[in-house]
């Protein structure tokens, strides 16, 4: 049976809610693990330093479809241009150089965007209605990736649009977070955006226990984040898109050609709050406000 493989620069932790929407769309068009299709999952465990090496592997094993995510489909286009490649995104594939055009990518891939990165100056101004006294407010990010300075440019222009200032902190390393909160705390500030990025996805737990512990209100860009007790977060669904990548699997093994499938790219965004953290923060939001989102977690 043909053979899928999955190469991921995180880790299941952090994934097995996009694995199971991925193979939901597999079995929608038709493939079944176990069945008539094979899964192997490659993961880089965070450590993308590991992901040339793991990539020139995989393309070695020359499976049916390859599927990954945004670092990992960079490496794996590097090393195969015969092997059809899905990936999924949260950044401009076009502008990354994984596809000549979202319309006809041509070659041999194709993939989803849940776009995240350009959504910066509107997570800036939702987090200012639900803490409308902040006056310090802050900003995480994983630093040098094309999608982190663009979400940086959009929150600097939705500051300025607002008249207010963001401080950006780079992390790069557990270690660089747990510092950084310190230093949060310490100055006070009074409420914090957490930006995009594979890092900071894979690591959602840890922003999300040292924004609890410090008591500082956070807007997420990734929407998982508050279904772990995040504040609020705004933003595409991850596994929306894993979804549509199972599906455009299952048609490259029907026959199709990935070049000829169109990128396909969110249309749909969530803003999701969450109570109970809230509550520990003694946040108290207007009913109105409360309205506007489009989930409320309990």
């Amino acid at each position: 049976m043909p053979v899928i493989s999955i190469f991921n620069s995180g880790n299941l932790a952090t994934n097995a809610k996009n694995l199971t929407a991925f193979r939901q769309g597999l079995k929608e068009a038709g493939f079944v693990e176990g069945q008539n299709v094979a899964i192997e999952i490659h993961w880089a465990e965070n450590q993308f330093d590991r992901l040339p090496a793991l990539a020139t592997e995989v393309a070695a094993r020359r499976p049916a479809v390859i599927v990954s995510n945004t670092l990992a489909a960079l490496r794996i286009k590097a090393a195969t241009s015969t092997i059809p490649i899905v990936f999924t995104t949260g950044s401009d594939p076009v502008r990354d150089g994984l596809v000549t055009s979202m319309s006809r990518p041509g070659g041999n891939i194709t993939g989803a965007v849940f776009v995240t990165g350009i959504l910066g100056a509107k997570r800036l101004e939702l987090l200012r209605q639900f803490v409308p006294n902040a006056t310090k407010i802050a900003m995480l990010i994983y630093p040098g990736t094309p999608e982190t300075e663009a979400e940086r440019k959009d929150v600097q222009a939705g500051a300025q649009r607002i008249g207010r200032q963001v401080d950006f902190f780079e992390v790069r390393s557990a270690g660089d977070v747990e510092t950084a909160f310190a230093t949060l705390a310490s100055r006070r500030v009074d409420a914090l955006l957490i930006g995009t990025g594979p890092f900071i996805a894979n690591n959602r737990g840890l922003f999300v226990a040292l924004a609890s512990r410090h008591a500082i209100p956070a807007m997420y860009a990734n929407i998982e984040c508050v279904e772990i007790g995040g504040l609020m977060g705004y933003g595409a669904s991850l596994p929306d898109a894993y979804h549509q990548a199972g599906l455009y699997t299952g048609r490259i093994l029907k026959g199709e050609k990935p070049g000829d499938l169109p990128v396909v790219q969110s249309s749909k965004f969530q803003f999701v709050i969450n109570l109970n953290a809230a509550k520990a923060l003694r946040l108290e939001f207007h009913p109105q406000l409360l309205a506007t989102a489009d989930e409320v977690i309990e």
